[in-house]
């Protein structure tokens, strides 16, 4: 049974934190590793709802709530200097502080980390804790994540800090020495399906199996939004495996092109699903996420071979370091299918 109401899968996990809190040894910085979506950040609030009291306020920090989707919207368009001036925080609850990450490269800034440090000096206003969350910390760059280690290596004993990353290896050795990690993990299909009807989500087969045990996923996924996506990237592979001649993916470009506020990257998660489950049928095995769209993705996988694959992910990795620079996103995807065509036409699949 999992000890935290309405946090689901990952019990282990979960027990190990509530154990530290009932024998009164809790470290002072836990890493909390994990896949997008498995409730690395849930998780933290409901451990500091557990040691601080008044649960309500915490869960006001959740990043998924509207209004702070739009606070952080919002803080795209600002100017670097009014964003270094005012650093981007949530802090419903007086002891429990969330930092974010912030701008238009999401990334968690030197003021933030700045800013943690002289708030970790500050005692709590109620209780023996302050507990500070800090959000996808493996999008600190070297200077944010030096300056929070001058914080790590002398905590006030008041503090606890809990940290959240994708992936630990992107966080400096240094951080990962001075933390105690606890691992979460894809939920399998039967806790999805208990989130699933606990959430009363819509079409919730498809939304296990597009969000690959993630509930955070299932649970925000626009599915009309995703499919339509989806469409245009499956369309960009089925040509760039030369199915469908390049005059056809032209038209799905210059739509694509029109749609101003549609950034790139949003596209580029679908992307891989689909070269995942490409690279299953090419191994005998049947479509992981896109079930649904089984026959089509066996139609591509019947063209092209385990490199045109490994090519495909190469230039997907390629576009997600130069989406943040403004690059024209049609153009990006047209020389991605050209090469593609190419590697198909260079060998014979």
């Amino acid at each position: 049974m999992n000890p935290f109401e309405h946090f689901y899968g990952n019990t282990s996990v979960a027990q190990t934190l509530a154990q530290m809190i009932e024998a009164d040894r809790i470290p002072q910085t836990i890493l909390l590793s994990g896949p997008e979506g498995v409730g690395k950040a849930t998780l933290a609030r409901r451990f500091a709802a557990k040691l601080l009291g008044d649960a309500k306020k915490i869960e006001r920090d959740d990043l998924s709530r509207p209004e702070n989707i739009e606070t952080i919207e919002q803080r795209e368009k600002w100017t670097a200097e009014k964003r270094a001036d005012d650093p981007l925080l949530f802090a419903s609850h007086p002891d429990f502080v969330t930092f974010a990450p912030d701008g238009p490269l999401r990334q968690i800034s030197i003021q933030q980390m700045r800013l943690l440090r002289e708030r970790a000096q500050f005692k709590p206003l109620r209780g023996r804790y302050r507990v500070f969350l800090i959000d996808h910390l493996d999008r600190a760059n070297e200077q944010s994540a030096n300056s929070l280690l001058k914080v790590l290596e002398e905590p006030p004993e008041h503090l606890i800090i809990v940290a959240t990353a994708e992936n630990l290896y992107d966080l400096l050795p240094t951080i990962r020495s001075r933390s105690v990690v606890l691992q979460l993990s894809r939920l399998p299909d039967a806790e999805m399906l208990e989130f699933s009807r606990a959430r009363d989500l819509a079409d919730s087969d498809a939304r296990i199996a597009l969000s690959e045990g993630s509930p955070g996923i299932a649970a925000r996924l626009n599915l009309e939004q995703f499919r339509e996506r989806r469409a245009l990237l499956l369309s960009a592979f089925e040509c760039g495996a030369g199915l469908t001649p390049f005059s056809t993916w032209v038209q799905n470009s210059e739509s694509f092109g029109s749609r101003k506020s549609e950034k790139l990257d949003d596209y580029l998660k679908p992307a891989y699903g689909l070269l995942e489950d490409v690279l299953a049928t090419l191994v005998g095995q049947p479509p992981v996420r896109n079930r649904d769209i089984a026959p089509r993705i066996t139609g591509i996988s019947q063209r092209v071979s385990i490199p045109w694959v490994e090519h495909a992910v190469r230039m997907l990795d390629e576009l997600v370091l130069m989406v943040r620079r403004n690059i024209q996103k049609t153009a990006a995807l047209d020389a991605m299918i050209i090469k593609l065509r190419n590697r198909v036409a260079s060998v014979g699949t």
